[in-house]
């Protein structure tokens, strides 16, 4: 089974793009990358024209639409890597470095930098020593419940129970450019049949709803067989799909409509 990965893309000055490092280009060396190493690159994430990245210390904000985006699918997508053509495409300061490897060891997801095939987040060096002190003292910051923030406009927009950004939970569409959410008719058919059969058979696995569904035609949006993990995923969601929207620490009423 092939290892499932993301990409990531960034360009902050026109002087990056005549030094050879255009989105276009990094775009092709992370799918060559993938091909050769056999990895399944679902997505690829973009930033452009920002230089570095605006780092909020009191609100311990990145400020990138792309990062901010593949940080929060992280939570949803069962991905063990985000590939990238070296590691500045990420973090240039030692602070962004520290909130960016905090995000992805919180879902155990590794860094692949093409031009630093031996980089790993989980390998320390003498360097990582200044890492490893902020990162302690992030954690103190947690225990406060001081939040990692990513994105205030997002945060603002789901205050009001909107779409926040991200990928879509199953059973609903997004038409790209907009921020509003439809009800996916066949998908949200298995969402109501999942919920279903955990009420009418509530010592089943999630193995067993899984096996349930499958063998009653239904599919992954890929048009594949259910998992565990899907089925986990959708029972995760249930106050998602009742009406409700969480984004961070936010929690409000949802202005998509309801499947359940």
């Amino acid at each position: 089974m092939k290892e499932r990965v993301v990409g990531y893309v960034r360009v902050s000055t026109q002087g990056q793009v005549k030094d050879g490092y255009s989105l276009a280009y990094q775009v092709e060396e992370i799918e060559r990358f993938c091909a050769k190493h056999n990895l399944d690159l679902i997505d690829i994430y973009k930033d452009e024209g920002i230089s570095g990245a605006k780092v909020d210390e009191d609100g311990l904000t990145v400020d990138r639409e792309g990062l901010q985006e593949m940080l929060l699918d992280l939570k949803w997508r069962d991905v063990k890597a985000v590939v990238v053509l070296n590691t500045s495409r990420l973090w240039r300061a030692d602070m962004v470095k520290a909130l960016i490897h905090r995000e992805l060891k919180r879902y155990e997801v590794d860094v692949r930098a093409i031009e630093q095939p031996n980089y790993s987040i989980y390998v320390n060096d003498p360097n990582d020593f200044l890492i490893n002190g902020m990162m302690e003292l992030l954690d103190q910051y947690q225990r406060l419940e001081i939040t990692l923030k990513l994105g205030r406009g997002r945060r603002k927009k789901a205050q009001q129970g909107g779409y926040a950004g991200g990928r879509v939970a199953f059973g609903y569409s997004a038409k790209k450019g907009q921020k509003t959410l439809e009800v996916n008719e066949k998908q949200a058919e298995v969402v109501k049949r999942v919920f279903f059969l955990r009420e009418e058979h509530p010592k089943w696995s999630l193995s067993e709803i899984a096996t349930a569904l499958n063998r009653e035609g239904y599919t992954t949006t890929k048009g594949k067989s259910f998992t565990k993990i899907q089925v986990k995923r959708i029972l995760d969601r249930e106050s998602f799909y009742r009406g409700e929207y969480q984004y961070g620490n936010v929690k409000a009423k949802g202005i998509h409509p309801p499947i359940l």
